[in-house]
């Protein structure tokens, strides 16, 4: 991600819903930064957090049993809210504009998409964020509350 401002919704995103860390990779700024901290609100300091790099955490969740999912508009992703994921998972987000390369698009289990009927086919990626981790946050609270 480019905008340190960005980053730090992520942050207070992962916070609101319990996010257990946050990998950041590239030229994604980190904390501490002033910037991050206007719109995380210390969700900087209480979120777990660490440099990654993309490639190996995606392998490494992989091989620990850990569904891992891009976040990408591409021809074989799913609807976000047709999608029934499986926990753990790795969710992947790319740049704001560019978003992810391929390859790491290629190594995730599944790819998907945001249901959008405007004529923007993309979300900044912090509301991106938003909306992708609350409906991950719904969709595990309606797992975990069946009886």
């Amino acid at each position: 991600m480019r905008s340190l401002y960005n980053v730090g919704a992520f942050f207070r995103t992962a916070d609101a819903v319990g996010l257990s860390r946050l990998h950041l990779s590239g030229f994604t700024g980190s904390p501490p930064s002033k910037q991050i901290a206007k719109t995380a609100l210390g969700a900087e300091q209480t979120v777990p957090w660490a440099r990654a790099d993309p490639i190996a955490i995606i392998e490494d969740r992989r091989s620990a049993g850990w569904q891992t999912a891009a976040i990408e508009t591409v021809e074989d992703a799913v609807d976000l809210f047709d999608w029934q994921p499986r926990f753990p998972l790795l969710v992947v987000f790319g740049h704001e504009v560019e978003g992810l390369p391929s390859e790491l698009v290629q190594c995730c289990d599944t790819r998907v998409r945001i249901p959008m009927v405007g004529t923007k086919r993309s979300l900044n990626v912090a509301t991106a964020g938003g909306v992708v981790l609350y409906e991950l946050f719904r969709k595990l609270r309606a797992n975990t509350c069946r009886v």
